[in-house]
């Protein structure tokens, strides 16, 4: 008998063992979704002092519940109209909203746990992150005021409420039908039979839901107090110890639809059930890149940038396929129907990124896209400033992602390029007159002021010609092509050769007068940058932006100058992080190290891609802040390709310019099934060489089929 009980002591202890080494494995376990909410304050991190009553901007992410390119994100939310709702220096919830971009919008539907006593205008719970808990597909936190344990989780379509009351507390829910991170303009909520209740908000779009929850409804009942309201859910038998289990589907066709979303992805499922499909999703998406070595920050760094690459856009279909169109009729889709991507900010490296891990989902993004372009207007989307569609779609199809539509994405990109008209690119008819864009002539102004922010539009006007030529190539539109090449070259016009800036030009030609290269503007000459920061923007012809100026040298010394001259102490919400007057904290300068390459200083750019890495991505006294907004998953992005020896400078070109890997061996699995390692050969930051299977690969970039294709690239260093 003693022999049998030692026996399954040393097999439990050996189970034990196993699952304890398993866990440590799981790259779920990695993730810190907390990782980007706070918020800098301190001069060091900011690169100036206070003076604004205003936040400066953090990542403006979201810690809560969300599967990959989900419908529905359930979170905390600590404050409305600021960034994804949550900031964690705020002290009180006031919600849970379930839907978050991680880029101001969303907070749809808002509820909150509650007992005793409360208003509509007082009602938030304080909490303590000492008892806050966030992983992938999963939310928890206690709230003080009520002695409630809530925790969240979700699928696609659908939240899941649990929450822990104490057993002689009455359970009310509370739903804050009335906010959002939008204005919301009309919303409805009502009981449907013993256990749910259905509604909508009109605010961002209109959302449906359809909520089960295991407590008979005893009252629905909308509390108001000057002027504002809060809908009160009370429950039959509610001081039972069972927690109170809220099962929400979300729609943005219907509330039926909300209903079938439910059914089909939650019917007979427990709230652990659904946590654990959750974090079994997110461990197969991270298993797609698996890095070894670094140090546990790293990887942590890494499988957080890696979850924030992976969130947006979102979906809009419901599990029928039908999703409401930008004409608010209903329409069916075979695949899925999302969100427009922060083109300004993602054509960048997310959404090649996406398109490498989750391919399906792109061509959807992308057939999305053409969808709202034909039946708006004509013109592909754009999103905040400019157009960038074309580098998507060009920087995807050449990389094999090819389950759209090419034609009819050409259409649209084609009027984006060559017709003027609301909806297309702003100020293109005097683009096309003269190349580029006039700005006004006037003196001191301030860094918020919006004019047409001419020279950013134009230099990117000019690349967003070659992405197009690029499809018109694909196509054999060989007289676009032409043209478009053509003025890809259009970025030299506003080049200043006395100052070695590009710089804005009033209507008669003439330079503006009042230039000041180190002062940041929002929209006046350039898009939330400064002189600096605008720098040899040219992706698709970065050997002719350095021959603009006199010797490669000369460009090494300006490009020197950009990471030496110190931030002169303005400030702005929207610029954080500085190397001299190199700004990492918003997206316009994020290709600028490379330059280095192209003035024969790889060691150079390797240094500044090593020192942001390492510096602006767990800032602050927690270590919870970027530098900067993730913009729906950029930032993020940015560190994710450095981190495993790829960035994508030129992104409409189906190719990846080499870094340094961060880990000596990193593995790629592609949709395909074939896996690439990618692995570091020394611990230098210097490249000696890089070889795809043996052969040695010229110049400094690697070709997308290369990199599929092999089964090893080494970059070795010295």
């Amino acid at each position: 008998m003693l022999t049998n009980m030692r026996t399954l002591l040393t097999m439990f202890a050996l189970a034990l063992a196993c699952h304890v080494h398993a866990q440590e494995n799981h790259l779920t376990s990695y993730v810190n979704p907390l990782l980007g909410t706070a918020t800098l304050w301190e001069p060091e991190d900011l690169g100036y002092v206070r003076t604004w009553k205003q936040r400066t901007w953090g990542a403006e992410v979201f810690p809560g519940s969300c599967l990959p390119n989900a419908m529905v994100q359930p979170t905390p939310v600590t404050m409305y109209h600021s960034g994804a709702g949550y900031q964690y220096e705020d002290p009180t919830i006031l919600g849970f909203g379930h839907t978050a971009k991680g880029h101001w919008g969303g907070l749809h539907v808002p509820m909150l746990p509650a007992t005793g006593h409360f208003s509509a205008t007082d009602y938030a719970s304080p909490y303590s992150h000492e008892r806050e808990s966030a992983h992938p597909g999963y939310y928890q936190v206690w709230l003080e005021r009520y002695n409630v344990n809530a925790e969240l989780t979700s699928t696609l379509r659908c939240a899941f409420h649990r929450y822990t009351f104490r057993t002689e507390d009455e359970k009310h829910l509370l739903c804050d039908m009335t906010h959002s991170n939008n204005d919301v303009r009309d919303w409805s909520i009502q009981r449907d039979g013993e256990n749910a209740f259905t509604g909508s908000q009109n605010g961002e779009g209109r959302i449906f839901f359809y909520a089960v929850c295991n407590y008979p409804i005893a009252s629905i009942v909308n509390r108001q107090n000057a002027g504002d309201v809060i809908t009160d859910i009370t429950f039959t038998d509610s001081r039972k110890a069972e927690p109170l289990l809220l099962k929400v589907g979300f729609s943005f066709v219907s509330v039926e639809n909300a209903r079938l979303n439910l059914e089909a992805e939650m019917l007979g499922k427990s709230f652990d059930e659904i946590r654990t499909e959750a974090d079994v999703t997110w461990e197969k998406e991270l298993q797609k890149i698996r890095v070894e070595g670094g140090t546990q920050r790293q990887r942590g760094l890494f499988y957080s940038t890696l979850y924030r690459s992976l969130l947006w856009p979102s979906l809009r279909s419901d599990v029928n396929g039908e999703y409401r169109d930008v004409r608010g009729q209903v329409a069916r889709c075979k695949g899925g129907y999302y969100t427009d991507p922060s083109f300004w900010d993602d054509y960048r490296n997310k959404d090649i990124l996406l398109g490498l891990l989750r391919p399906d989902v792109m061509s959807d993004v992308i057939s999305s896209c053409i969808d709202r372009g034909e039946k708006r207007g004509g013109y592909f989307p754009t999103f905040f400033h400019g157009d960038h569609g074309s580098a998507v779609v060009a920087g995807n199809w050449l990389r094999g992602v090819q389950g759209f539509d090419l034609q009819r994405a050409y259409s649209l990109l084609h009027n984006n390029a060559f017709r003027p008209g609301q909806g297309g690119r702003p100020y293109l008819d005097e683009y096309l007159r003269q190349g580029w864009i006039a700005e006004k002539d006037t003196t001191d102004v301030p860094t918020w002021d919006e004019y047409k922010a001419a020279v950013t539009k134009t230099v990117e006007y000019a690349y967003d010609d070659y992405a197009t030529a690029l499809i018109a190539g694909e196509l054999g539109d060989r007289k676009a092509e032409r043209e478009l090449l053509r003025r890809s070259m259009n970025y030299k016009k506003l080049f200043d050769a006395q100052t070695g800036f590009w710089r804005g030009r009033i209507a008669d030609g003439s330079w503006i007068k009042d230039f000041r290269p180190y002062y940041p503007y929002f929209a006046y000459q350039y898009r939330e940058a400064n002189a600096w920061n605008s720098l040899f923007f040219a992706p698709h012809d970065p050997k002719g932006a350095v021959a603009l100026y006199p010797s490669k040298r000369a460009a090494e010394l300006k490009l020197d100058s950009l990471f030496s001259e110190p931030w002169r102490g303005y400030e702005a919400h929207n610029m954080t992080g500085f190397i001299g007057n190199y700004c990492h904290g918003n997206q316009p300068g994020h290709s600028l190290p490379y330059v280095y390459y192209f003035v024969d200083r790889q060691d150079k750019a390797q240094a500044v891609v090593d020192s942001i890495m390492e510096r602006f991505y767990d800032m602050g006294h927690e270590h919870l802040a970027y530098a900067g907004m993730d913009d729906a998953g950029e930032m993020s992005s940015w560190y994710v390709l450095n981190a495993i020896g790829l960035y994508t400078y030129s992104p409409a070109d189906p190719e990846y310019i080499v870094t340094v890997p961060l880990f000596p061996s990193v593995n790629i699995t592609f949709a395909n099934g074939h896996t690439t390692e990618i692995q570091r050969l020394g611990n230098g930051r210097r490249i000696k060489r890089i070889t795809a299977d043996g052969r040695t690969i010229k110049g400094w970039f690697l070709k997308d089929p290369a990199l599929k294709k092999a089964k090893r690239v080494v970059v070795e260093t010295w």
